[in-house]
């Protein structure tokens, strides 16, 4: 458990209306013994990827935020949230009755999806991410496990390899969501199933303001330093377009309460969340910071003294497609008329009597 000065760490977390505390899990011992990991040369080659229209985040910066904090002695105490989403997303495999012999976790990080897997749902899975220091303190799983270093946008695999494609808190930061989305299907197999999770545009919205205004206070202007994020009606178009039948996409929300700004910004960077963006400003002056930290107690603090930090997460769930999958019947083939439904009330009466 963490000493009592830092359990401002673990937060409370609220949603659906009731309330619920988040235990950081330890770090564990690496993953299975049958596990290895190799490098592909991909990953660097996006990595150098100059910043353009379609190159928002610097994707080597990045990775050396996540092998930072990776390797951190107190990782765990930050890895909160990662835990919990990563326990929804496989959540959401128990529904689908059926074991997958050969799974991919793209962005698994330390394996927060991994953790929760039996070998009832996956024969085997590989691990899939762009900082190799996340592989060095793996969270142990039943699964047997397969590490590779490679970027999201180049998936060093061939097509239809994969039965099942999961990924946690990840793609966000890929460059080319459109064309990420293409590499996971093709690396799918047919009636393959791809179920994802990411930050959707509301999060951390009162970190954003605190910021905006302070700076223009102070400053007389502002710049992003909250990365942009996808909107849910885009994420729903472009795994259509991309070629995903039978789309699920829901929203959450998942409120932590901080002691202040400054703890809430300590904290991302310990997930390896800080901003990358490339037109990101690269110093924040000690008042406009002090004026922000006042300017989100001010307008969202609570009764006790804390301060909230809304995630949203966004969930999504896409097959590839396959004969076998059920399809819709054809325009004209019905028997019965949806007008006939407002007549079953008084048919039950008569039955009734």
């Amino acid at each position: 458990m963490a000493a009592a000065g830092s359990l401002w760490r673990l937060g409370v977390v609220r949603w659906g209306g009731g309330c619920r505390r988040l235990w950081a899990q330890p770090a564990a011992a690496a993953a299975s013994s049958s596990s290895f990991s190799f490098s592909s040369s991909s990953s660097s080659h996006s990595a150098a990827t100059p910043p353009g229209v379609l190159s928002p985040f610097d994707r080597r910066l990045k990775r050396k935020q996540k092998n930072w904090a990776a390797v951190q002695a107190q990782r765990a105490q930050c890895e909160y949230l990662r835990e919990e989403v990563g326990g929804r997303v496989a959540d959401r495999l128990l529904d689908i009755p059926r074991t997958f012999p050969l799974a991919l976790d793209l962005g698994s990080g330390r394996g927060y999806i991994a953790q929760h897997l039996t070998k009832e749902i996956v024969e085997k899975l590989v691990q899939v991410d762009m900082a190799e220091n996340v592989f060095k303190n793996a969270v142990e799983s039943e699964v047997p496990t397969i590490n590779v270093v490679a970027d999201e946008e180049f998936l060093p695999f061939k097509e239809d390899t994969f039965d099942l494609v999961v990924s946690s808190l990840s793609l966000h930061w890929v460059n080319d969501l459109p064309k990420a989305f293409r590499e996971i299907h093709q690396v799918l197999k047919p009636d393959g199933v791809f179920i994802g999770s990411m930050f959707g545009g509301d999060t951390l919205y009162e970190l954003r303001c605190s910021l905006q205004l302070a700076e223009l206070e102070r400053e007389g202007g502002f710049s992003p330093h909250v990365s942009p994020f996808t909107a849910v009606s885009d994420l729903g178009h472009l795994l259509s377009r991309t070629g995903f039948n039978t789309l699920t996409v829901d929203t959450d929300e998942i409120q932590v309460n901080y002691p202040g700004l400054f703890e809430i910004m300590e904290d991302l960077q310990g997930m390896g969340e800080s901003n990358c963006s490339w037109n990101r400003k690269p110093l924040l002056h000690r008042d406009t910071m002090l004026a922000a930290a006042a300017i989100y107690r001010e307008m969202y603090g609570n009764s006790d003294g804390t301060v909230p930090a809304t995630f949203q997460i966004f969930y999504m769930i896409g097959w590839k497609f396959h004969e076998s999958q059920a399809k819709p019947a054809q325009r004209g083939s019905a028997t019965v008329s949806l007008g006939d439904l407002a007549k079953i009330d008084g048919l039950l009466t008569r039955e009734k009597k």
